[in-house]
């Protein structure tokens, strides 16, 4: 069965393929009468326009190409959703690529989208192959890089110190006498990575490094790793004082395996987990966390980008730090 063309609506409408194209591409131009029998047509037929074909036409995608390095976990929900929230208000649609935290996934998929002719790249990172950063560079179109801080952006870098952050969720726990602080973790991606740094740099302040009370497992982040990871934990060491997750689904799976122990929290153990997601204030007891902006980062990653497009250039190279906050709860005796 062939698929229904520009010509079978121009058919159907009793009008030529040009009216047709002129109505779908700029509906008020046309009278409401001549619009609702295209449209008519168009429903009827179930016609879906060649979006390549128009773009080649008009010189313009009227795409975002977005990122990501997985669509497993929830950080990126409320991210993905800021980014829709403006972009498609705005007339934009948004092209969302998984590249499995792979640097050279995220080099094919940034072709992919320059092939497809975006008009904007943004990326979850700022660790890409050489090639990639070649590619962005020269297609002269605005690229947001968000979530960590870049000392060399390759446009506008939007994020967080993601070492910082995992020092100062090591020193809250510090501040409160613990010494035995352990670390749990499953992928160590870059910002993964950047939070055990912080964590060995606080620990080092404080005269307690331990090699041994870092668990880690290259698998996805969720509650049931968690909970292993810190099962691993208590039954081959002495229990620690005090666990820093490095997300907050860790922390809960952890939290969870405690309970099932008789592990009290935060009488026995304390916790302290990462990102701030909705569960962790709402947990029993309330988790403590650090908070990430991840909306506010979208939020403002698609209005640079937007403004970006509307300038006409390639935006001036900025770095804007949005920071993070230490929510202290129950799960760390607050």
């Amino acid at each position: 069965m062939r698929r229904v063309t520009l010509d079978d609506v121009a058919s159907l409408a009793g009008v030529s393929p040009i009216t047709v194209s002129r109505v779908l591409r700029k509906p008020d131009s046309v009278s409401e009468p001549l619009r609702q029998r295209v449209n008519s047509a168009v429903k009827e037929l179930g016609y879906v326009p060649n979006i390549a074909a128009s773009r080649l036409a008009s010189a313009r995608s009227h795409a975002i190409g977005v990122i990501v390095p997985t669509l497993y976990n929830v950080i990126f929900a409320e991210y993905l959703l800021a980014l829709h929230e403006i972009l498609v208000d705005a007339g934009f649609q948004v092209i969302v690529v998984n590249s499995r935290y792979s640097e050279i996934e995220e080099e094919n998929a940034i072709k992919a989208l320059l092939g497809q002719r975006v008009e904007a790249v943004i990326i979850a990172g700022i660790h890409h192959t050489t090639h990639a950063r070649q590619l962005l560079t020269r297609a002269h179109l605005p690229v947001v890089e968000t979530l960590e801080l870049s000392q060399d952006p390759i446009d506008i870098n939007i994020g967080m110190s993601q070492e910082s952050a995992g020092r100062a969720a090591t020193q809250h726990l510090i501040q409160r006498g613990f010494k035995r602080i352990a670390f749990l973790s499953g992928n160590l991606d870059h910002r993964s990575q950047s939070r055990l740094d912080g964590y060995y740099l606080a620990m080092r302040e404080a005269g307690l490094e331990d090699f041994e009370l870092v668990t880690q497992r290259p698998r996805h982040s969720s509650i049931a790793l968690g909970s292993a990871l810190c099962a691993e934990m208590l039954n081959c060491m002495k229990m620690p004082e005090a666990i820093f997750c490095t997300d907050d689904n860790l922390a809960l799976g952890a939290m969870q395996e405690c309970r099932k122990r008789g592990i009290g929290i935060p009488y026995n153990i304390s916790i302290i987990g990462f990102h701030d997601l909705e569960f962790a204030a709402c947990a029993s007891p309330s988790l403590s966390s650090i908070a990430s902006r991840r909306y506010e980062t979208g939020k403002l990653a698609a209005e640079k980008v937007l403004a970006a497009i509307h300038a006409s250039t390639r935006p001036a190279v900025e770095r804007i730090d949005l920071g993070f906050e230490v929510k202290a709860r129950e799960s760390t005796g607050d």
